[in-house]
């Protein structure tokens, strides 16, 4: 097993259960299907009905109720069975199995291991996806390539002079894995990888966001918080000027595995100035599903190379693996607790530090 179950992990956004929309989804391998309660509450069931197996989205909905396709069976949000047609007596196993989802920042969270274990207290703190000081561009990608690959790109910010010289990557004079990086660890779960980029060209995503096309001073971190979420946190500014007023933003990575080949990438870009332009959100947003349109090119043609020739990757070890081989390294040891001792239960870095780092860039 390559998951962390008793876990929180996005799936979706908050307002994806606006109205009387219901939404299936596949996560760690189970199929299940989310909906809000007429009392606002969320809810998230086990996407087939235990009858003949169809799945439960593809019936109705009837008030707070699912109704089956096949034979009109429903079941309300805890997953009794409230109906079943031409009988008055319900078997005992006309019933489907719930999971624990939750609202915060915004976002959807569901727990796909025990019930009893589902704290939400656990949720960690992302605010920034729906923080008044921050404004968001969002979006989904799916992915046809193990979340871990995905992990291993988000941590490896090397590859974007490569992958993305159209986007964010610097040219062949400037190449990324050039800039010694930083690599840490925090607590039981939490990767943080540091560059500072002094004194650069401006690729074309920081030319358009800052309004400049001169020479920058860039810092970026990347931060892998166990067991799928990750964050890039960088800053750009003017050379010749100071760090305190920088472009900032907050790049959040919010996988989840829809199966062991496949993943959800949902993905929110919070900014911290022009809060109110609403061409440059959705500039932004342009720009960044095109950047992560080229890393699923390449994570998706790297599954196919792993799937025929085997794993693991990488087969040789580069500097700019230390951070991919350091998370990959946090969560099999969490997944390796989970399974020896029935008690653990992973309490992640909740807090993901807002700081400015202190530069040494003029």
């Amino acid at each position: 097993m390559i998951w962390l179950k008793n876990a929180w992990y996005v799936a979706g956004f908050k307002h994806e259960l606006d109205g009387d929309n219901f939404v299936a989804r596949r996560f760690l391998g189970t199929a299940v299907v989310m909906m809000r309660n007429s009392d606002g509450k969320v809810a998230a069931l086990r996407d087939m009905c235990p009858h003949r197996l169809l799945p439960l989205s593809a019936g109705r909905r009837v008030g707070d109720e699912l109704e089956c396709g096949y034979h009109g069976m429903r079941f309300d949000v805890s997953g009794a069975c409230t109906l079943a047609p031409g009988q008055t007596n319900i078997p005992k196993q006309a019933c489907v199995k719930s999971f624990p989802l939750e609202e915060k920042h915004g976002l959807l969270w569901i727990w796909m291991g025990d019930a009893e274990r589902a704290d939400p207290e656990l949720i960690p703190d992302i605010r920034w996806n729906d923080h008044p000081d921050w404004t968001p561009s969002r979006g989904y990608h799916h992915i046809k390539a193990d979340f871990r690959l995905s992990v291993d790109n988000l941590m490896d910010l090397g590859h974007e002079s490569w992958v993305h010289l159209r986007t964010i990557g610097q040219g062949e004079e400037e190449v990324i894995p050039n800039y010694p990086v930083k690599v840490s660890i925090e607590g039981e779960g939490l990767v943080r990888a540091h560059r500072e980029m002094p004194n650069i060209e401006a690729p074309p995503f920081f030319a358009m966001v800052l309004n400049h096309e001169g020479r920058i001073n860039r810092w970026q971190t990347a931060i892998s918080l166990a067991p799928s979420i990750c964050m890039t946190d960088f800053g750009v500014y003017p050379v010749g000027t100071s760090a305190d007023g920088a472009y900032r933003s907050h790049v959040l990575h919010l996988l989840t595995p829809e199966t062991e080949t496949t993943t959800h990438y949902f993905w929110s870009v919070a900014r911290n100035q022009r809060l109110d332009d609403e061409k440059l959100t959705e500039d932004i947003c342009k720009a960044i599903a095109q950047t992560f349109d080229e890393d699923a090119v390449v994570l998706e043609l790297q599954q196919k190379q792993v799937e025929a020739e085997g794993g693991p990757v990488p087969r040789l070890a580069l500097r700019v693996d230390e951070a991919p081989i350091r998370a990959r390294r946090v969560l099999d040891a969490l997944i390796q607790k989970e399974k020896e001792d029935p008690d653990f239960v992973y309490r992640p870095q909740l807090m993901i530090e807002d700081v400015t780092p202190e530069l040494a860039m003029s």
